[in-house]
């Protein structure tokens, strides 16, 4: 870092374009609170397409970017960032851009040997006339987070007809993967000078069967368990795997790894890399430092002071 921390100027981006607006929303003023009396001056930016010329008028030291979602989070705005030659945290152009293509993403971590599900990419309107791959399955989007437009459909269901009507926004191709029963986990990960630490592994189970937008971010919406209780060999693989997954994919800063377990098959499996987890008030990474001894002020701090650091 070039300037004390005490006295840097530091714009937080939050809001944005994108479905997940209300969620970054949450996330940036959180981090904004946290970060007022630590720096010497704290601006808080509802990030619009006039972002560029905004941040070029304040001249900030540090970017913390806490904008969900496509824009904010696919390498779009990291693109304009580096245009300025602004710091700015979490991963950069090509991480962010790889990280919210899911087809993309899985190709690079099944490369480096990372378990990721099986399925592929469908045409939207194919997945709401038939069943492409057999019951159970999962509908997403390609690029999209937060569980926005993900689907399950069950044995037995009609093939769900969301992806073909015209209020879909989430583009012409869907992601379906074959339904992973078990647990759902998560490790949070902090690229580190000395390489990737994962935090640990905390078992989220949703009060309502399902792990969608709802159970993420409703207060309540559903209970964590960290550190999971799984068995020993299983654990020490979700952290290996998170860890092999930042570097995989070019993380930097911090990142969080999904997972499913399926205890009865003993099956572990990488559903995707989130390069901007969520800072909100039910979100894993912040709960997950906590665990470790860092609170949510020394996060958002080692975040900011991760950002300033020469690359």
């Amino acid at each position: 870092m070039t300037r004390p921390f005490a006295d840097l100027h530091v714009a937080v981006l939050m809001g944005g374009l994108s479905s997940e607006r209300e969620v970054s929303l949450s996330s940036g003023r959180m981090c904004a609170d946290a970060l007022e009396g630590q720096v010497a001056r704290v601006t808080r930016v509802d990030a619009g397409r006039d972002l560029a010329q905004v941040l070029a008028d304040l001249k900030p030291d540090v970017v913390f970017n806490a904008l969900h979602g496509e824009w904010g989070e696919d390498g779009c705005v990291q693109g304009v960032l580096e245009t300025l030659a602004i710091p700015y945290t979490h991963s950069g152009v090509l991480a962010s851009a790889l990280a919210m293509d899911k087809e993309k993403s899985k190709a690079v971590l099944r490369a480096a040997g990372v378990v990721v599900p099986g399925g592929g990419l469908f045409d939207r309107h194919e997945v709401a006339r038939r069943h492409v791959i057999d019951p159970p399955y999962v509908i997403k989007p390609n690029a999209e987070g937060s569980s926005v437009g993900v689907y399950l459909v069950r044995e037995g269901d009609a093939p769900c007809a969301a992806p073909g009507e015209a209020a879909w926004t989430y583009g012409e191709q869907v992601m379906v993967e074959p339904f992973i029963a078990g647990k759902e986990l998560a490790v949070t990960v902090l690229g580190e000078k000395s390489g990737p630490r994962a935090l640990t592994v905390t078992d989220i189970t949703p009060h309502k069967g399902f792990y969608d937008y709802e159970a993420k971010y409703a207060p309540g919406g559903s209970s964590h368990i960290l550190p999971a209780v799984l068995p020993p060999h299983v654990f020490e693989k979700a952290l290996r795997e998170s860890e092999l997954a930042h570097t995989a994919m070019g993380c930097r800063g911090v990142s969080r790894s999904d997972f499913r377990y399926d205890d009865i098959k003993d099956d572990l499996v990488l559903l995707e890399v989130n390069t901007q987890p969520g800072m909100t008030p039910t979100s894993l990474s912040p709960e997950q430092a906590a665990f470790v001894g860092m609170d949510y002020k020394a996060l958002v701090r080692w975040m900011v002071e991760d950002a300033s650091c020469p690359r």
